[in-house]
């Protein structure tokens, strides 16, 4: 009988290796020599079997600390399992591959209901304040009659015949045998013999149900709130799927949201900006709060009034209120509107403040070509 070849050697790679090597080399040899890929090639059916063997032993640190010790017959006698059996390469094969190859090692079961999704859509005083709303949501609900069952109340499912319960039945062509969900149960294992009557077998029937979201405060546009249990029921028995509720927030007609922060624009007249006088700030509440403005503030300008603006999600402080200054010209004159602007005209003239005296000595010089530059 031949002697085996080194562990490390049948998976190409050196002693102090570790796990993630072990099964990045083990893929590889596995997916080269596999028997679908070998149809008839003896050789590489001996090296599939191979390679399982030395990953099985170096994969366990008991086994591996026996094997660098003792090699191969310090193993002898261990519970190895016997890779010259199909199955014991393929359940290793499985436990690294999934159902790649096997076609679905594991009963299938009651798969657990759809999650769904909802949009609701409110305005930015309720994403301020939160609220609640009041959804109706059409889902598969499980039948009350048979408790989700599918079979007539009073009899249970049936053992399917062809898979005797198991879900998978087993094709073999060789050493290699593959397992697959049976046809005649969906992979369940049973069978309804006696359909319920309200749901014809299905175990779920459709519905509308009536749900009370409730919105916390300082949501934004996208965020969504999940409702646990509240999806669609599962099969027969198992966990229903979860709702998801995604916020639109409608556009307001005076703020604009960033952040936390709300921004509007707000106009005033030339004397309020001139004279830094008093203002009158909307707040998203429909209330009115009170801002003097600075001497000589500017079209444009910005105004920051801490804590009228959003809640934070995770609390805290509010965001702030920004005003976006807007002087206002006024488009017609009472006579003495003119006459007084004719009198501040007058004054503009001669009195221009240092800044815009800069700005008109730019444009100046812009527009005046050099004396000198047209000199050779």
């Amino acid at each position: 009988m031949a002697s085996k070849r080194d562990y490390y050697e049948v998976l190409g790679v050196s002693k102090d290796a570790d796990d993630d090597l072990l099964k990045k080399a083990y893929r590889k040899l596995a997916m080269q020599y596999h028997p679908d890929r070998n149809v008839g090639d003896h050789e590489a059916e001996i090296k599939f079997k191979e390679a399982a063997e030395a990953y099985e032993v170096l994969r366990d640190p008991h086994k591996r600390q026996t094997y660098d010790r003792y090699g191969h017959a310090g193993l002898e006698g261990s519970g190895m399992p016997n890779f010259g059996n199909a199955d014991s390469v393929m359940d290793l094969f499985g436990d690294i591959f999934g159902d790649i190859f096997s076609g679905g090692r594991r009963r299938r079961g009651p798969q657990p209901g759809r999650d769904l999704q909802m949009a609701i859509e409110i305005d930015l005083l309720e994403a301020a304040r939160g609220v609640k709303k009041e959804i109706k949501i059409p889902r598969s609900e499980s039948c009350a009659d048979c408790s989700g069952s599918g079979a007539k109340p009073g009899t249970k499912p049936a053992q399917c015949r062809r898979c005797g319960g198991h879900g998978v039945v087993i094709q073999g062509q060789g050493f290699f045998r593959i397992q697959q969900a049976c046809s005649a149960c969906g992979g369940q294992g049973v069978v309804i013999t006696d359909p319920c009557r309200t749901c014809h077998g299905r175990g779920t029937i459709e519905a509308e149900r009536s749900l009370t979201v409730n919105v916390p405060p300082g949501v934004d546009n996208d965020v969504s709130i999940r409702l646990s249990g509240e999806g669609e029921a599962g099969e027969r028995g198992a966990p229903p799927g979860d709702l998801y509720c995604v916020l639109r927030v409608r556009k307001h007609p005076l703020f604009v949201r960033q952040g936390q922060d709300l921004h509007c624009e707000v106009p005033v007249t030339i004397s309020q900006a001139a004279l830094g006088r008093p203002i009158d700030v909307p707040t998203l509440d429909g209330q009115f709060v009170t801002q003097t403005l600075k001497r000589g503030t500017q079209s444009g300008d910005e105004v920051r009034i801490a804590g009228k603006g959003m809640p934070s999600l995770r609390g805290g402080r509010m965001g702030d209120m920004v005003v976006h200054v807007r002087v206002v010209t006024p488009r017609r004159l009472s006579k003495r509107q003119e006459e007084l602007f004719h009198e501040l005209e007058a004054i503009d003239g001669t009195d221009i403040p240092p800044d815009h005296k800069s700005f008109l000595d730019r444009i100046r010089d812009f527009f005046t070509p050099d004396a000198s530059a047209g000199k050779a």
